[in-house]
């Protein structure tokens, strides 16, 4: 038959192209839980700092000033990452009354509790938490499962639901785009279509997972450069502050400190928010 081992060939290419882009969705998903981890860990790091600091007599006004920036910097992962996880008020939130937003709730749901957070915290940190971080209670619960389902409700009312939320249906799985093109894979659309034309057909859809998936690809990179710095510093700090606070023990006052200790206690509240800055890192700018 005419042209069909071409139109075979092109619609094997696009499954094997289809699977590759679940498979990137995947690797992302790790990362952002692995981001996730390493952050959680670090704000535990800078807590633990900053009670140090608040247990210290007679310290400068300026420390104050650097740990409300400081406060300010984690504030939102700290507000996404607290959300009560509630499937069906997700789907309800994200809906909106639109179909396209009920297909994000949905995907949404699909995620273990976890891996939502570690979607959300690393795509809505930056962009959406100044918003989200401002709120309490269910309007920051709305807030934040509005922007997570898609941004269907931006959060505050501000319009803070941005593309983030497009950028979670992408990773969703297993309900997204790309599976979409599975289904009618399976389902017969070539089957019905003439050989030329559906092998043409399978190169334009396959081109275009080819497309999303290098986008995915370099997310991947970025999320995972990320992850390496935070652990870094994070580790860094925390041998610092331990080493301080065992070479300090019985100082209770920032006056009986040497100038030597000051210059360290300084280098540590320094390097505090330098770790919280990583925090609003935005992925994929």
């Amino acid at each position: 038959m005419l042209n069909s081992s071409l139109k075979k060939e092109a619609v094997g290419k696009l499954k094997t192209e289809v699977t590759n882009y679940e498979n990137a969705q995947k690797n992302v998903q790790k990362a952002a839980l692995n981001l996730h981890n390493s952050r959680t860990s670090a704000l535990e790091v800078i807590e633990n700092v900053e009670r140090y600091i608040n247990s210290i007599a007679n310290s400068p006004k300026e420390f104050d000033k650097e740990f409300d920036a400081i406060c300010i910097n984690t504030a939102s992962f700290k507000a996404l990452s607290e959300i009560t996880y509630d499937e069906k008020l997700m789907i309800k939130i994200a809906g909106g009354g639109s179909a396209a937003g009920v297909a994000a709730g949905v995907a949404t749901a699909a995620f273990a509790p976890t891996a939502a957070m570690a979607i959300a915290t690393t795509f809505g940190t930056a962009s959406t938490g100044a918003a989200i971080s401002g709120l309490s209670g269910a309007a920051a619960t709305n807030a934040a499962l509005a922007w997570l389902g898609g941004g269907a409700l931006a959060a505050g009312g501000t319009g803070g639901g941005m593309a983030a939320g497009s950028a979670l249906l992408a990773l969703a799985g297993p309900i997204g785009w790309s599976i979409g093109v599975a289904s009618l894979v399976a389902g017969g659309l070539f089957a019905s279509k003439k050989n030329k034309e559906a092998a043409i057909k399978a190169d334009e859809e396959r081109l275009k997972i080819v497309k999303e998936r290098h986008k995915i690809d370099a997310v991947q990179y970025e999320i995972v450069e990320l992850n390496s710095k935070t652990k870094k510093l994070m580790n860094e700090l925390y041998k610092m502050i331990m080493n301080f606070t065992n070479s300090t023990q019985g100082i209770t006052s920032f006056k009986q400190y040497s100038l030597d200790q000051r210059q360290e206690l300084i280098a540590i509240i320094n390097n505090t928010f330098s770790l919280s800055k990583l925090f609003m890192k935005e992925i994929g700018k």
